[in-house]
C-alpha cells in the first residue's frame, strides 16, 4: 500500500517536525532525498537552474564524502543541503544511540541544522532527542519516484493531482529515480496554475 502523505499518527507523534508549511499562499517547496549522485544530481540542478527553482538536497553523509564536488555544486547554485543520516538507516530497526550517532556523522558534509529521517521511520526516543539539535523535515506529499513499478507517469499524475498550498515534496537524485523524465513539466505546469516554489528556512 502506498501512502502518498504520511500517516495521522506520524503528524500526532512528531507534533514539532515539518510536514508542510501552514500558509493560503500557492507555494511549494521541493526536496530531493539520497544523493548526492553523479548521474542524477547534475541534471536535477540543470532543470531547476532552467526553471528558477530552489530546492534542499538531504543527502547522505557517506555519499556526500564521496562525491564533494556535488555538494559544492549543489550549494554554489544557491539551494541547501539537508541531512538524511550518515548511512540510510530505518531508524525503526536501528538502536537509540547508533541512529543518533548515523545523524551527527553526517553533521560536517551535509548540514547540522536540517534532518531528513531515511524512509520517514523514526522512534519516538529518536526523534525527542534529535529535534534539540535539528528541524526536523518531514513531507507533505511522496511521489514514489523511486519505486520501478509506480513508473513515471504515475508519479507525475500524483503530483498534480494532490499538491497543496504549503506542500513539501519529497523526490529523489538517485539512479533509480524516474523524476527527471518529468521535473521540469511539474514544475511549469505548477508554475502555470499559479504556484510559486520557496526554499525551505533553516
Amino acid at each position: 500500500m502506498r501512502l502518498f502523505r504520511p500517516p495521522l499518527l506520524s503528524l500526532l507523534c512528531f507534533r514539532e517536525a515539518i510536514f508542510r508549511i501552514k500558509t493560503s499562499r500557492k507555494i511549494l517547496f521541493l526536496t530531493f532525498d539520497d544523493g548526492p549522485d553523479p548521474e542524477s544530481t547534475p541534471v536535477i540542478l540543470d532543470i531547476l537552474d532552467k526553471m528558477h527553482v530552489k530546492s534542499v538536497f538531504f543527502c547522505n553523509g557517506n555519499v556526500a564524502e564521496k562525491y564533494p564536488e556535488l555538494i559544492e555544486k549543489i550549494q554554489q547554485k544557491g539551494h541547501m543541503t539537508g541531512n538524511h543520516g550518515y548511512c540510510h538507516l530505518n531508524g525503526w530497526k536501528t538502536a537509540y544511540k547508533d541512529y543518533l550517532l548515523n545523524a551527527e556523522k553526517a553533521d560536517d558534509t551535509t548540514s547540522a541544522k536540517l534532518f531528513r529521517p531515511p524512509y520517514g521511520k523514526i522512534t519516538y526516543r529518536q526523534y525527542r532527542d534529535l529535534k534539540k539539535r535539528y528541524k526536523i523535515i518531514f513531507w507533505d506529499l511522496m511521489a514514489y519516484d523511486f519505486d520501478r513499478f509506480f513508473g513515471p507517469d504515475r508519479s507525475e499524475e500524483v503530483l498534480k493531482k494532490k499538491i497543496r498550498p504549503g506542500s513539501i515534496i519529497v523526490l529523489h537524485d538517485s539512479q533509480r529515480s524516474n523524476c527527471k523524465a518529468y521535473l521540469e513539466e511539474f514544475i511549469r505546469d505548477s508554475l502555470d496554475r499559479g504556484y510559486i516554489f520557496n526554499l525551505l528556512e533553516k
